[in-house]
């Protein structure tokens, strides 16, 4: 083998090895894992809003994650028949509790497009969904100074 030959295997199977691909003889299949494979905010809020006019009770501690991941990792969630809640740290690097409570609003209200924001405060984001009477209401707030909390509750 000559030298750009060796030096070429190489590249290939450090590639192979980098995008996950695993070869098994004779077959190959991706498993490729990608540093934006995180869970999506946007997912969970929408997963629990659909839960809302079943009751909350289907959904675990998981389910939740996802809409604190981007400003912490300690999320704490639970689900009832008429709520879900989760509450959590913000990282050092989502800022102060108010801006990271301001960072989930802008996640919620993005994600959310149908959702009407009637709060807007420093300590409390609302917002509801529905017509009144079976509305699903989503309240994002601190928690004590140095946690954030976001409570969806159906009605």
């Amino acid at each position: 083998m000559t030298r750009s030959t060796t030096r070429s295997v190489g590249h290939v199977a450090a590639r192979a090895i980098v995008s996950g691909l695993i070869v098994t003889s004779g077959f190959a299949s991706a498993v490729a894992a990608y540093a934006d494979d995180t869970p999506s905010p946007c997912a969970a809020l929408k997963r629990i809003v659909s839960a809302a006019p079943q009751g909350f009770e289907t959904l675990g501690p998981n389910d939740g994650r996802a809409v604190a991941q981007p400003y912490g990792s300690d999320a704490s969630c639970t689900g009832s028949h008429d709520t879900y809640e989760c509450q959590w740290s913000p990282n050092p690097g989502a800022g102060s509790v108010a801006d990271a409570l301001q960072a989930v609003a802008a996640d919620i209200a993005s994600c959310l497009p149908a959702a009407t924001h009637d709060q807007n405060t420093p300590g409390l984001q609302h917002f509801y969904i529905g017509p009144k009477g079976s509305r699903t209401e989503i309240s994002a707030t601190t928690a004590g100074g140095t946690k954030l909390k976001i409570i969806v509750s159906g009605k």
